[in-house]
């Protein structure tokens, strides 16, 4: 970058080291304590802690799988359909990021309550006789957490799709390929990049969750940012949160490296 190009850049780069990377070397500064590495040992070698991070990497896996299988048929839809179909789908699409995430979690808190308005409708037409647990619970969390987080699933399925070559299609169907055939060799492998995308950038934000995490799990669903909040708030804390929180910021860059890696190949060929 030239000198010229730079300048531009700078309010942008400031701004970065102010609200970014100055906080995160403030926090492995208190994760550092004394210059020891216990705190990391005691996030990193006790099994509770071991465990509130494999429910963390579990549940955030879950998500993204939940979101692949509803956002791909959706974002698949919206880029083959109408222009007017596809803008009624990107308004159901857009519509919950216009909304925050602390209205919408209780908004489920409303709908899947004891007294909820989804147990009062199963109740009253007779498919169970007792409130299902549908609040405070692993179920509570994952529907949450998917409803919010689908949009970024369907956005990068929809620019893969609509990036793909009509006449491909074109032709295949000219050669009598059958509507199944024509999307698992030719739709799919097509927009693996885009699927892949998604998948990372659900992932990624599904591991810092917080909010949706702590109101519909009600404290019995734990992932890791919770247990940096709780350490931090109840116990005060400060260095062992740094530490879970410097483990944490660790996997969200494997994760993304790892990305980066397997689709380096396929931009390559």
């Amino acid at each position: 970058m030239t000198a010229r190009g730079f300048w531009p850049a700078l309010p942008a780069l400031l701004l970065l080291f102010i609200f970014f990377l100055f906080p995160v070397v403030r926090m492995l500064g208190f994760s550092l304590e004394g210059g020891s590495l216990d705190w990391y040992a005691k996030a990193l070698g006790e099994g509770l802690y071991l465990r509130v991070f494999w429910n963390t990497f579990e549940i955030a896996l879950l998500v993204t799988f939940f979101c692949l299988i509803l956002g791909y048929p959706l974002g698949f839809l919206m880029a083959t359909t109408t222009p007017l179909w596809a803008t009624v789908g990107f308004i159901f699409v857009l519509l919950p990021l216009w909304t925050s995430v602390l209205v919408r979690t209780y908004a489920w808190m409303v709908l899947l309550g004891r007294n909820g308005v989804f147990n009062r409708l199963l109740i009253d037409s007779g498919v169970t006789e007792d409130p299902l647990p549908l609040l405070h619970n692993f179920t509570g969390v994952m529907i949450g957490m998917v409803h919010v987080l689908l949009p970024y699933m369907v956005l990068p399925v929809y620019g893969a799709v609509r990036r793909l070559d009509p006449a491909i299609v074109a032709a295949a169907e000219g050669l009598g390929a059958s509507t199944w055939r024509i999307f698992w060799r030719i739709y799919l492998p097509l927009t693996l990049n885009g699927i892949f995308a998604g998948a990372v950038i659900v992932f990624v934000l599904s591991l810092g969750f917080y909010i949706t995490p702590a109101l519909l799990g009600g404290g019995r669903v734990i992932m890791i940012a919770v247990l940096i909040e709780q350490q931090v708030r109840e116990t005060l804390n400060w260095p062992f949160a740094a530490a879970l929180s410097a483990v944490l910021l660790a996997a969200t860059f494997a994760v993304y490296s790892l990305a980066q890696r397997f689709t380096r190949p396929q931009e390559a060929t």
